[in-house]
């Protein structure tokens, strides 16, 4: 009984950390506002939603004066060099409701020797965002590294990022602890109050206790709290709902990330 009750506290604090997300390819507006009844009903209500671009606006009405906050997608998943356009988009995204951008790291650019174009991108998307919340994705899975994760973290978090997160789901390799690990360390030597979302590839309460264990050993237990952590995924919702209700968790993909 010790072993249930513990599952279902553990699972309580993971989904209040959940951007509870839908980037997949078939998203539509009936999506849309299915996650958003999904965000603020029990076992609710969850950190945000993630959506595409095209949706803030709709989320935004739905959701209205309720905790939940609306995330959205720039420079996403390419992790491309425009500053000009994802400017653009980020001010539109803004326009429409966002209050949380997950801007993709220029991740490529980075590897291949030019970390500037990647320091300029986000200092410049910062700016742009002001109060809003940005968190930029470095894509880790791409990293061939520990070290060059540990750099882009970094150079993400000196340059304005107020979250580092670590994938858009959309490659072969999405969060992994290691990664994890290494970002966290990075934030805490930084000093500056940044946050960490792991995405992609947690669908159970067991994958996210793996993250919140190692929130808690490097940044202590009290640090890990929606301003702080986030866990991007679909499927872990039902999953950690499950848990809370007394069932069987069931199989549930992760849709994207």
């Amino acid at each position: 009984m010790a072993d249930i009750q513990a599952d279902i506290q553990a699972a309580r604090r993971a989904i209040a950390l959940l951007d509870l997300t839908d980037l997949g390819d078939q998203a539509n507006e009936a999506g849309t506002l299915q996650l958003c009844a999904r965000a603020v009903a029990a076992p609710g209500p969850v950190a945000a939603v993630c959506i595409w671009p095209q949706f803030v606006s709709l989320a935004r009405r739905t959701l209205g004066d309720s905790p939940v906050r609306v995330a959205t997608v720039v420079n996403f998943p390419a992790g491309g060099t425009n500053v000009g356009r994802i400017s653009g988009d980020v001010q539109e995204a803004i326009g429409d409701g966002a209050d949380e951008i997950d801007l993709v790291f220029p991740y490529k650019a980075f590897l291949e020797g030019a970390p500037e174009i990647a320091a300029d991108m986000v200092a410049e998307i910062k700016a742009i965002c002001e109060s809003t919340l940005l968190k930029v994705i470095l894509e880790t899975g791409c990293f061939p590294d520990e070290a060059s994760i540990r750099q882009a973290s970094d150079l993400a978090i000196q340059s304005g990022a107020d979250f580092i997160k670590t994938s858009t789901g959309k490659t072969p390799v999405s969060a992994t602890p290691a990664a994890a690990r290494v970002m966290l360390e990075a934030i805490k030597a930084g000093g500056l109050p940044v946050g960490l979302k792991p995405s992609g590839g947690i669908r159970t309460l067991a994958d996210a206790k793996i993250y919140l264990d190692l929130a808690d050993g490097i940044m202590g237990p009290a640090w890990a709290n929606p301003r702080t952590f986030r866990f991007g995924a679909s499927g872990l919702h039902q999953a950690l709902a499950d848990v809370i209700a007394g069932e069987t968790p069931r199989e549930s993909g992760d849709g994207v990330y």
